[in-house]
């Protein structure tokens, strides 16, 4: 096992030193050339502009040319990462060291079973299992992804659903990474698994209660938007399938589920700015749906049931949204009566509903809050969580009578961690914390949080963490994270691999900009739409500030971000493309006028009103005057990673190929630039939890090789 490395006083200082002192690398191969993407013009006519894309053909996933052009990459890819083979197997074998293989979940309990999931040592897969009544009983083997998945490059389960009788389990099944799940269902006292196969699904089925009957989404072919609810009863030929909803606005995606207090088949239709909700008693499956609120564009709303009433959390009236309810038959918005009135300075973020409590998560000053309130007596108190900057919330809680709440928290140096938390009490309990193996104390490292000033005078706030000993003189090589988009909040949350990098001198950064949540709806509404700018400059502002107060500086500032976070990454390095050393951008969305001007890409309907609609003018100029792939300029760019996957069904392989093309035939330095595409995997990467890990060993290798850290 490989110890990962540590450093005493004496050393880091020493550490210092070296990174002070060390030659950057150029990783410039001298025998082979990057493959030339041949141009074919095309040009693209709309609101009377024409745009010539030499590129265009890349897209084309059938043609040979294609494939071929994309292995040339890969084939370059590896050349220029040679020499750092041996850091990524170092790397690699740190990072699993720190695992422990042979782990499981906290079980939950549900309907009179415990339910978990384990993994052994060596494999790649979970196993799904449960015990009746008692932790002490025998395991039951529900699945054992393991052997399910030999002989498949990937494999991916999802959506595992018991029926109420606790006899059959459904669950979705993808072998290709495009996020196409076939449901299956099997016998749990058998162990046969039905000729039931339902293709096109969103991969989760839901039971009604006659333990026949369920309800699952399909997806359309091309755009993969779910569009259908179904029910299918147990036995039958799914082309039989009864469809019990049809969503036909094509900027609505719709799902199934069944609410907590298992009363109720519901199915919920949402857009980026409205939602509108349909409910039926589980127990008559062959009824018909109820609306609760029809759908009005703005309206934003969700629904928990309890005790003969919907609780609705939503925007009515309500930026950062409040809580209400009516009685169930009386469900229009005119019927709501409130119970958390809005406030301006907290964001309600969704509540957990228990017989006794109510669980309110609500976000303020950028932090997490866990509210608890007694249905009785209105009395109420918040968790106390002791950090600075930390993440937390809800976890698995499906027992409505139970008198303790399950959440998960961890912090940049706390590790993920488990409690029960007895809410008339307010005793924690730690059931588990994620283990750590090396000689990794939580004590090493510093976290603190940081605000850069935006131009427009807004303050950025940044999670940060580093190894305690470091100088703040400029020296130290920092990384600093970003998505802001969709109102995605990314809080300061644990990850034992990112110790590679802190042990190795790394600062870490997470940069929560504009496009979140962080501080609430209006933090959000300022980084969409024709807002969308500020979430690129908010990036660059937190850049420059970490080099102002000595973390970093250019030489050794670098960047990442993954889909959205990938648009972030291309956008930033055509803005201000000498505030970074390196930057890595993963399955990126950087050809966003293009991709939002073809409705038969998968999700561009549905994110209209997320990055605006290029058909109505004032979008298309918004929209181009920042898209990475129309604004690649001859000027100099950083060292460069950009990963992708054939069949990323979020965003199109072609959208990163096209855009480095583009880089290369434009750009005046001669930094590294290279593409590598996963060839079996879509937008989530690799499907095992040890080849995800070759995945992270590869793009800190990039990195730690420009600081010419080798070992």
């Amino acid at each position: 096992m490989n110890k990962i490395l540590t450093y005493g006083s004496v050393a880091s200082l020493l550490m210092i030193l070296i990174f002070s002192c060390k030659n950057k690398q150029s990783m410039k191969p001298t025998d082979i050339q990057p493959p030339d993407a041949k141009k074919i013009p095309k040009e693209l006519t709309i609101h009377g502009d024409t745009r010539v894309d030499n590129y265009y053909w890349l897209n084309q996933r059938d043609n040979q040319e294609v494939i071929d052009y994309l292995r040339a990459e890969n084939k370059y890819t590896q050349a220029v990462l040679e020499p750092t083979e041996k850091l990524q197997e170092k790397l690699f074998g740190e990072m699993k060291a720190r695992i422990k293989e042979d782990d499981s979940s906290v079980p939950y309990k549900k309907n009179g079973y415990y339910y978990y999931r384990r993994y052994e040592k060596g494999k790649e897969y979970p196993i799904y299992c449960r015990k009746k009544g008692s932790l002490d009983a025998e395991e039951e083997v529900m699945l054992d992804v393991n052997k399910m998945a030999k002989g498949y490059d990937f494999y991916r389960v999802v959506g595992l659903s018991v029926s109420p009788d606790n006899s059959m389990l459904a669950y979705g099944v993808d072998t290709v990474s495009r996020r196409k799940y076939t449901i299956h269902v099997k016998n749990l006292e058998s162990g046969a698994t039905y000729e039931d196969a339902i293709p096109m699904t969103t991969g989760r089925a839901v039971w009604a209660s006659d333990n026949k009957t369920m309800f699952y989404t399909k997806k359309q072919e091309e755009t993969l938007r779910s569009y259908k609810v179904f029910s299918h009863k147990l036995g039958t030929d799914y082309s039989d399938d009864r469809e019990v909803y049809h969503e036909d606005d094509e900027t609505f995606d719709t799902y199934v589920f069944k609410s907590k207090s298992e009363q109720y088949i519901m199915i919920g239709s949402h857009s980026t700015m409205a939602d509108e909700y349909r409910y039926l008693p589980a127990s008559d499956p062959a009824g018909d749906f109820t609306v609760i609120q029809p759908r009005e564009r703005g309206l934003e709303y969700s629904v928990s049931h309890f005790d003969g009433s919907f609780y609705i959390v939503t925007n009515w009236k309500a930026q950062n949204f409040r809580l209400m309810k009516t009685p169930v038959g009386n469900d229009d918005k005119e019927n709501w009566e409130e119970v958390i009135p809005h406030r301006e300075d907290v964001f309600l973020d969704g509540i957990e509903v228990f017989r006794d409590f109510l669980v309110v998560d609500e976000r303020k000053d950028g932090l997490t809050r866990l509210r608890v309130i007694n249905w009785e007596n209105g009395n109420e108190h918040y968790i106390d969580f002791g950090e600075e900057a930390y993440s937390a919330y809800i976890g698995t809680n499906p027992d409505m009578d139970s008198k303790t709440l399950r959440y998960e928290y961890s912090s940049l140096t706390t590790p993920q961690s488990i409690y029960d938390y007895k809410m008339a009490t307010r005793e924690k309990e730690l059931k588990k914390q994620e283990e750590v193996l090396g000689d990794f104390s939580p004590e090493n490292y510093k976290t603190k949080r940081l605000w850069a000033e935006a131009d427009d005078g807004t303050q950025i706030p940044m999670s940060v963490v580093y190894r305690k000993g470091i100088q703040l003189d400029g020296s130290n090589p920092a990384l600093l994270y970003g998505y802001g988009s969709y109102g995605f909040t990314r809080d300061a949350s644990f990850s034992p691999n990112r110790l590679s990098l802190l042990d190795r001198g790394f600062v870490y950064a997470i940069a929560h900009i504009r496009g979140s949540q962080y501080l609430g709806r209006e933090w959000y509404e300022d980084g969409k739409l024709l807002n969308k700018k500020n979430t690129f400059t908010d990036f660059n502002d937190c850049a420059e500030h970490l080099i102002k107060e000595g973390y970093t500086s250019p030489e050794h500032m670098y960047a990442m971000g993954g889909s959205a976070g990938g648009l972030l990454m291309g956008s930033i390095v055509n803005m201000q493309p000498e505030l970074y050393n390196g930057v890595i951008a993963a399955v990126p969305f950087v050809d966003i006028v293009t991709t939002m001007l073809d409705e038969s890409i998968p999700l561009t309907t549905s994110e209209f009103d997320e990055w605006g609609n290029p058909k109505k003018e004032k979008y298309y100029e918004y929209m181009l005057s920042y898209s990475p792939y129309d604004n690649v300029k001859g000027q100099e760019y950083p060292h460069m990673l950009v990963t992708t996957g054939l069949h990323d069904s979020q965003v199109q392989y072609w959208e990163p190929a096209k855009w480095v093309a583009k880089l290369r035939d434009k750009k005046t330095d001669d930094n590294i630039l290279i593409l590598h595409t996963n060839m079996e995997a879509g937008h989530g990467g690799a499907s095992g939890r040890y080849e995800a890990l070759r995945e992270v060993a590869r793009d800190y290798a990039f990195f730690l090789y420009l600081e010419g850290i080798e070992e």
